[in-house]
């Protein structure tokens, strides 16, 4: 775990604006994964490399803030 970045406590609320109806069997499997179930849900995730590769895959899907 030495080499593990650490996030300096930066979080990222995500929240599934669109439906994953017609999508991939990847991206519906990344929506999941982030723990996103209903549209207009939303999770607050650590910001890491590992998230953001996640929302990249679905990005056309959700809207990424910032939280403090």
């Amino acid at each position: 775990m030495a080499n593990a970045k650490k996030t300096n406590g930066k979080l990222l609320k995500i929240t599934l604006i669109k439906s994953t109806i017609g999508c991939l069997d990847k991206q519906k499997k990344t929506v999941q994964a982030l723990g996103l179930k209903k549209i207009r849900s939303s999770v607050v995730r650590p910001d890491n490399d590992a998230v953001r590769g996640m929302i990249f895959v679905v990005k056309h899907l959700v809207a990424v803030e910032e939280s403090v």
